[in-house]
């Protein structure tokens, strides 16, 4: 049975992918969740919310926009504790300008509006593995183990135009060196690629990239490289442990493995024949070979980590109950 007396937290973007499961897992745990989102009133958006366990007594929902300074101010006032995972919607149309202007300045607005509640104990914000992992061949030995201490390197991330990766890295120094000056006791999460079943019948970005792969594109997951996968379930444990143990310090890299694009592509297409995954995909980065350190998270308490057998396994259950694919069976049978 859940623990009712836990308090109560903020979550911002709570109808987003990471953010949804969240919302879940500390229902499930005894928290008062006040979730954020753009349009409480949008069902379609936020309807996925409300049947969770536990939603209809412990889970609120109010209005806040990212790029509205105070937005956050009254729904952070009332909680002991923020959880930042709110990313402003990234589409092919938005230029480096805009993409940059909306990670920075979305994640201050949020912790300014943290700096007014002094009863806050604690800041979790969402980055992401690509601060830590994008870097040119010099600064990549073969077989290195990237952990905490790591960052990518900006200069590198724009002349290959991945703007996503420069806008979390400016967003999440510019975290530290606030909560630095005005005594904030941030943690910072950094996932890596996360995959599983989705909250939403309405995939974001990164589900729809995963089944992009089980209707045979290619594209996305040649661009991807070597990357970190994990599980959904995964990065939603390791945010509330970084919230609730007294010691979180720092950043926290969350993954369970590291696969080039080829090799997650061919053990797919083996575990899941019915569907045109493509048997290999070509290097776009030549040889890579590093890994992840995840000793902090797991001496954080996430001592084992979801395979990615699971990981996929659980997203594709997902995408057949949302109408996304069909059945393996009936695949095989069209």
């Amino acid at each position: 049975m859940a623990n009712t007396a836990k308090g109560k937290v903020c979550v911002t973007g709570a109808s987003g992918f990471i953010a949804s499961w969240l919302v879940k897992r500390l229902l499930e745990s005894g928290y008062h969740v006040l979730g954020t989102v753009r349009d409480p009133g949008n069902g379609k958006k936020v309807g996925h919310l409300w049947g969770l366990e536990g939603a209809k007594e412990r889970l609120q929902l109010v209005r806040a926009d990212l790029l509205e300074e105070g937005s956050f101010d009254d729904a952070v006032m009332a909680c002991e504790g923020v959880f930042h995972t709110a990313s402003p919607v990234v589409t092919g149309s938005n230029s480096k300008e805009e993409m940059l202007d909306s990670a920075i300045n979305g994640t201050m607005n949020v912790l300014r509006s943290c700096k007014k509640n002094p009863s806050l104990k604690r800041v979790v914000l969402t980055s992401s593995s690509s601060t830590v992992r994008i870097k040119d061949e010099a600064d990549l030995p073969p077989n290195v183990l990237l952990d905490e201490s790591s960052w990518s390197s900006i200069e590198f991330c724009e002349s290959l135009q991945i703007w996503y990766a420069v806008a979390k890295i400016l967003a999440e120094k510019a975290a530290w060196e606030f909560a630095g000056e005005h005594r904030i006791d941030l943690v910072t999460v950094l996932p890596t690629f996360v995959v599983g079943p989705t909250l939403s019948p309405e995939l974001g970005p990164t589900a729809s990239d995963v089944l992009g792969l089980f209707q045979g594109e290619t594209g996305k997951f040649t661009t991807y490289g070597r990357m970190g996968y994990v599980h959904i379930d995964d990065v939603a444990r390791c945010h509330m442990l970084a919230y609730e143990a007294a010691g979180a310090r720092g950043r926290y890299i969350c993954s369970a493995a590291v696969l080039d694009c080829g090799d997650l592509a061919a053990l797919l297409a083996r575990r899941f024949p019915a569907y045109p995954v493509p048997r290999s995909l070509p290097r776009a980065y030549g040889e890579q070979s590093y890994g992840f350190d995840t000793s902090k998270a797991r001496a954080l308490g996430l001592a084992e980590f979801k395979g990615v057998e699971e990981m996929f396994d659980d997203a594709v259950a997902s995408f057949i109950g949302h109408g996304h694919l069909p059945a393996a069976e009936e695949r095989r049978h069209a």
